[in-house]
This record gives C-alpha cells, structure tokens and sequence, in this order.
C-alpha cells in the first residue's frame, strides 16, 4: 500500500496547524484540553483510539519543550492511554511515540506526543538492527552523553 500524502504542517492563512488546533481555528476531536496542552485523535491513526498530545505553545521539537512541559505531556499521556485501555476499543498494550525531527519521521514539526492502542498484527512496526552492541562502544557512547549534558 502506498504511503498516504503527507499532512499540510500550515493552515492556509500560514499558520502551524497544531497551534490552530490548539487555539480551537481548526477542526479536532479532543480528548483533553486545559491551559498548556491539548489531547487529541490522531487524523491518521495507526489504529483505532490513536491520540496526540500536544503543547498549545509553539515548540518545533523536543529540545525547545521546557523540561517541565515534557513532564507534564508525558503526565498526560500517561492518563490518556489509561483511559483509552478502560474503553471497548481494542487496545491489548500502548506505545507512546515521539518522533523528534524529520529523520525520525516528525511530520509537523510541533512537538506532539503519539499515544498509539497496541494489538497484534496492528501494522505497527519499528524494523531496526537490534543487535547486542560491543561493551567497549556502548561505554565510548555513554562517555559522549554524560560529557554533553
């Protein structure tokens, strides 16, 4: 199956489409909303109940999210997926997704956190190497880490 057109990241005024959302200028099934964050159905879901998080203020990505605005998304996908597991859709686990930049595949770039309902044979798959790394490389990657925090 090809792979759908990707989504408009601007309204047609040039706006961010997420901050639209956000503001209540664009359409959006919500699930939560409070003053700094809005809970939303995914427009192309993985599966069925797949919601986004989002902050109302504009952060292109992860790095320009203040620590305790990351905090407090996590916080409340962390309500939502409970929420989502006490309904009848069909949800037998829960991802929580964030794509941080286009090479990991962040479409809009507005921070936004994937709550993504869990089944078997869902489609949803992360293909990677995952193979056992040597311990000499992972303590040389560690010491880069621990140097640039």
């Amino acid at each position: 199956m090809p792979k759908p057109p990707p989504l408009p990241e601007t309204t047609p005024d040039g706006r961010c489409v997420f901050c639209a959302i956000a503001a209540g200028d664009a359409p959006a099934s919500f699930v939560h909303e409070d003053d700094e964050f809005v809970g939303i159905v995914d427009l192309r879901p993985v599966t069925t109940g797949h919601l986004l998080v989002l902050p109302r203020a504009h952060h292109e990505d992860l790095a320009a999210l203040p620590p305790e605005a990351g905090a407090r998304m996590f916080t409340i996908a962390q309500r939502l997926a409970a929420a989502v597991r006490r309904t009848d859709l069909r949800c037998d686990g829960i991802n929580l997704f964030l794509a941080d930049g286009r090479a990991a595949g962040q479409e809009i770039l507005h921070v936004h956190l994937h709550v993504i309902p869990r089944h078997p044979q869902d489609g949803f798959v992360l293909d990677a190497d995952w193979r056992i790394r040597d311990r000499a490389e992972l303590a040389a990657v560690a010491e880069k880490v621990r140097a640039a925090r």
